[in-house]
């Protein structure tokens, strides 16, 4: 592992830098709100059923595949993961070696924004049948906008341990998840006007108004991101330009024997990727459990959408204070029962007032535990450390692989138990089992670090 005082080329805590930093959440959460959750998912659907109806199929044709849509969907989303979880690791000793972090970040934010943009060519032709060049925009710019947003993200987060002191990662941390909220809401506040009042904005229908909105997460992401790219650092001058894939490997390949022998990172990314099954697993398909077991419409579906991010930007600030007065760790401790009790209401949940409520708390912990883990991380990982691309490579990567556990087991469960609701009490186990290991990690260690240096 590479340990430099060139880490130091970089100031620690500058409001200017830390406010660049953050500004790419504020840019790339756009596409995770509009694309992955609110807008794009429902456009899609919308589609579909309108062929269908014209067909008399709900199936379609594929790659020489018959598939309905929702598979399609899910297994575009299996497919950009597997690509990010293959490639990020070893892409990441390669900008960890050749000092390539921002220009790792602008490539992936290239890639995702043009490809939000390039969504704009996924429609019906007035018959409402979809051509089939037209569903293979659909699905690989839905791909490679995944892409994008997974492949920056990894960068963006390794600059946090470059950027904040032990002492101020926490709120740093949450600032960063707060402006991506605060950003997204007020972007799909716009397009959500432009998609129910069409006329209003000059449009001839909501369905040309959802696609203008693809175009607008695109420039949105990629036009914000260029205050990150301008106001942060240069990173130092690579090592050599030679034979970069193999020293990036190498790179790779040490941090690997470090993570290994260093009891409480192994044990914290053990406990962050039970936790986050359970935790993504909810994200991903709250949305669909308020349509299928409460029967929520569109429109009180978006409303659901606007709590969760508006209380969770309070809720990465929230706990930031309680960690700073009582530790990361019992604020995970805390936010993960809560997580618990969340699953346990959802079980016995029947009013759609009762989901909200819990939808409240789950913007609260939402906000809270993914800001509180990446920055609980950063603080485990060796001080002066250079690699941390390398390092948080593994974070992302757990993460990704969790969805794909947690997504998995909670159809199969429903699919054998025959409702939804078993799928959500059955998460409570990846909670339990998060919880458990979280308890054996000393972050007084990362303290006693953090004083030495």
């Amino acid at each position: 592992m590479s340990q430099t005082e060139d880490a130091s080329y970089i100031p620690l805590n500058d409001k200017r830098i830390i406010n660049a930093w953050a500004m790419f959440d504020w840019a790339n959460s756009s596409f995770a709100l509009v694309i992955a959750v609110a807008v794009f998912p429902q456009y899609y659907v919308a589609l579909f059923d309108a062929q269908e109806k014209v067909l008399g199929s709900p199936n379609i044709s594929f790659l020489g595949m018959e598939l309905p849509p929702s598979s399609l969907f899910s297994y575009a989303l299996a497919f950009a993961y597997m690509i990010i979880a293959l490639s990020l690791p070893l892409l990441s000793g390669i900008a960890d070696y050749g000092g390539r972090k921002k220009r790792f970040m602008r490539i992936f934010t290239t890639i995702g924004s043009l490809a939000c943009i390039s969504l704009f060519g996924f429609y019906a032709g007035e018959d409402n049948i979809i051509s089939y060049s037209s569903l293979l925009i659909g699905v690989f710019g839905f791909v490679l906008a995944v892409i994008g947003f997974a492949g920056g993200q990894v960068f963006y987060n390794s600059y946090l341990p470059l950027i904040a002191s032990n002492d101020q990662v926490d709120r740093v941390s949450a600032k960063g998840f707060s402006y991506g909220y605060i950003g997204s809401v007020i972007l799909l506040v716009i397009n959500l006007l432009m998609i129910q009042f069409p006329e209003t904005f000059f449009i001839s229908d909501g369905s040309l108004a959802a696609r203008i909105s693809f175009i607008m997460v695109g420039v949105w992401w990629i036009g914000f991101a260029q205050i990150t790219f301008r106001r942060l650092p240069k990173e130092p001058k690579p090592k050599d330009d030679t034979d970069l894939l193999s020293r990036g490997y190498k790179e790779l390949r040490n941090v690997w024997r470090q993570v290994r022998q260093k009891k409480n990172i192994k044990s914290f990314l053990a406990s962050f990727f039970f936790y986050s099954a359970g935790v993504q697993t909810v994200i991903y398909l709250a949305a669909i459990f308020a349509t299928d077991e409460l029967k929520f419409d569109g429109s009180e579906l978006i409303l659901l959408i606007l709590i969760l991010q508006i209380v969770a930007i309070g809720g990465a600030y929230v706990f930031s204070k309680i960690s700073e007065s009582e530790g990361n760790k019992s604020a995970l401790i805390s936010m993960l029962i809560i997580w618990m009790s969340i699953c346990l209401g959802a079980f016995f949940v029947t009013s759609k007032i009762q989901f909200y409520f819990i939808a409240v708390l789950v913007g609260l912990v939402m906000g809270g535990i993914q800001s509180l883990s990446r920055s609980t991380y950063s603080k485990l990982i060796p001080a002066n450390t250079t690699d941390t691309a390398s390092y948080f490579s593994f974070f992302d990567v757990l993460e990704k692989v969790a969805i794909v556990l947690g997504t998995f087991s909670f159809g199969l469960i429903a699919q054998i138990m025959g409702s939804m609701r078993n799928s959500v009490l059955a998460l409570i186990i990846y909670f339990v089992i998060g919880l458990l290991i979280l308890m054996t990690v000393n972050m007084r260690d990362a303290e006693e670090l953090e004083a030495q240096a």
